[in-house]
């Protein structure tokens, strides 16, 4: 299959694809042991959810990144930032909007249900301020993302629209520590008005939820500043910054499985510091991995699976696993054959990505670099 590579940085891309496969890897437990619980099962699961985190603070290193490069170049106006946001949703919304109505048209045709509240997935309301409904639950982590391109870009249009003297990374400086503290400020208020019981519904109630999650991606813009401004001090010391990452990271969590560290005994460590911890140890991570560039013979392999990532992200779980578990029940089936099915699993997912890759996304992807859209916004 062929899938246009160029212009690429591969470390990035490496992240990205493992971003993905953790996330396959989880929700493959899902499809194999519904109902069981086990240690193996749970540390994989746990890896899936630091695949999403993965995204996140790839997604706003890029994005910051491009702002960066934006202001560096004196686009301040507001068709710049309205180029920047039909960009973006050239790249995100068609996507999300089709699997929308896939798994709505799947409701209806298996189930006989129409989904209520429809009118909330289509503005990424859904889970705004509250826990995310049980339909296309992996569009949580959209919405975030979604929310983050808007809020930090428009505060930055109205900085510099009325700081016309201050330093243009200044006032990028003063919008991303903006959105940081507000959402470190709702997390506090969260956790002085509501109680924490169990890891699901500090899941549900915190991690997927937009109003205190979107810092996630705002931890990436500040990489994304350090690294832009710090370019050379950052690359001599790129092996450093990687081992304090895994340190950091290895460390909590070490911690958190020996201690038996859970929201329920922790609430304030879970509700508060967690999640930055995890996105600060991640993005340690990123000096290393922006100039790394292995040659392996599997290369193009791992660049493929980033560029499918978004669409594998859409169509694995709620398109593919949810209906092989509606008509198929995997318990009574021999091992030999729950491998098959996963196999299937994870041919059908990489099939349908591919497919919704060439035939829809590429093709609407591309739409934003015509003539047309160019006209409006750059001439």
């Amino acid at each position: 299959m062929y899938i246009n590579l160029k212009n690429r940085i591969f470390g990035l891309d490496v992240l990205r694809a493992l971003a993905i496969l953790l996330v396959l890897f989880s929700h493959s437990t899902l499809l194999l042991f519904p109902n069981q619980e086990h240690i193996l099962i749970t540390v994989i699961q746990f890896f899936g959810t630091v695949g999403v985190d993965l995204f996140f603070v790839l997604s706003g290193f890029l994005i910051g990144t491009i702002l960066l490069k934006q202001l560096q170049k004196g686009e301040t106006k507001f068709k710049d930032f309205g180029y920047f946001w039909v960009r973006r949703w050239f790249r995100t919304l068609p996507n999300y909007f089709l699997i929308l109505v896939l798994n709505m048209a799947l409701l209806w045709g298996l189930k006989g249900e129409i989904l209520n509240g429809v009118a909330a997935y289509f503005g990424f309301l859904q889970n705004f301020k509250s826990p995310h409904p049980d339909f296309f639950t992996e569009a949580w982590s959209l919405s975030i993302e979604e929310y983050a391109y808007i809020v930090g870009p428009l505060i930055l249009f109205c900085l510099l629209s009325f700081f016309r003297k201050t330093s243009n990374n200044t006032l990028f400086l003063v919008t991303v520590f903006s959105v940081i503290i507000a959402v470190t400020c709702f997390r506090f208020n969260f956790h002085f008005n509501n109680s924490i019981h169990s890891m699901h519904e500090w899941s549900q109630h915190i991690r997927k939820v937009v109003i205190y999650r979107i810092d996630s991606i705002y931890y990436g813009f500040l990489a994304a500043f350090v690294i832009y401004k710090f370019n050379n001090f950052i690359g001599k010391y790129k092996n450093l910054f990687f081992g304090l990452g895994l340190v950091l990271f290895l460390g909590v969590h070490v911690l958190i499985f020996s201690f038996g560290v859970q929201p329920e005994n922790a609430t304030f460590f879970f509700n508060i510091f967690y999640l930055p911890l995890l996105s600060i140890s991640l993005l340690l991570l990123f000096p290393f991995f922006i100039t790394w560039n292995p040659k392996w013979f599997f290369n193009t392999q791992i660049t493929s699976i980033s560029v499918l990532s978004y669409g594998l992200y859409l169509v694995n779980y709620s398109i593919v696993l949810l209906t092989i578990q509606y008509f198929v029940n995997i318990d009574i089936y021999s091992n030999v054959m729950k491998l098959v099915i996963l196999l299937a699993y994870w041919l059908i997912s990489f099939l349908l990505a591919y497919v919704l890759y060439k035939f829809f996304e590429n093709p609407i992807t591309n739409l934003r670099d015509s003539r047309y859209i160019k006209r409006f916004f750059c001439d």
